[in-house]
């Protein structure tokens, strides 16, 4: 495993924290980080819909919106984001106004999944910027998270 790897995989824990602590108070467990260019954390979210009645606080636009606070600029071109689950079409239509270069993502989502499972939105020829998309990291622990608090609702 190099450094970079390893940088991913911290992430990812982190953004698997956020989903836990979702799930905790009823939301989807979902949750998100953004990474800077050096690897360093520069924007959290987790899925606050029902808290907030709020259909747009998906875990990735809360990631994002923190990050261009930090960064004050909604240019996040060197930022990687790293999801425990595939992007859904409004967050790939936010990920891509971004300009983020790279996403990361733990589960494959079947019926919504916006990152080549339902819909390649990221990789369409008709859009400008194509960030790089790296599915599966995690996949087991991400989709297991999604499954236990599934179970739990039904």
């Amino acid at each position: 495993m190099n450094k970079y790897d390893d940088v991913i995989t911290r992430a990812m824990k982190e953004a698997l924290l956020l989903a836990r602590e979702a799930a905790e108070v009823g939301e989807v467990p979902v949750g998100a980080v953004v990474l800077d260019s050096g690897g360093n954390i520069i924007g959290r979210g987790a899925n606050l819909r029902e808290r907030d009645a709020d259909p747009l606080a998906h875990a990735e636009v809360l990631a994002m919106k923190d990050a261009a606070s930090v960064r004050k600029s909604w240019n996040l071109s060197d930022c990687t984001l790293v999801v425990t689950l595939e992007p859904c079409p409004m967050c790939a239509g936010a990920i891509l106004q971004t300009r983020l270069r790279r996403v990361i993502f733990g589960a494959w989502d079947a019926k919504l999944g916006a990152c080549g499972s339902v819909w390649d939105i990221l990789r369409d020829p008709h859009v400008g910027s194509h960030p790089e998309v790296i599915g599966s990291l995690c996949e087991e622990e991400c989709a297991q998270v999604l499954r236990d608090f599934f179970v739990c609702q039904r």
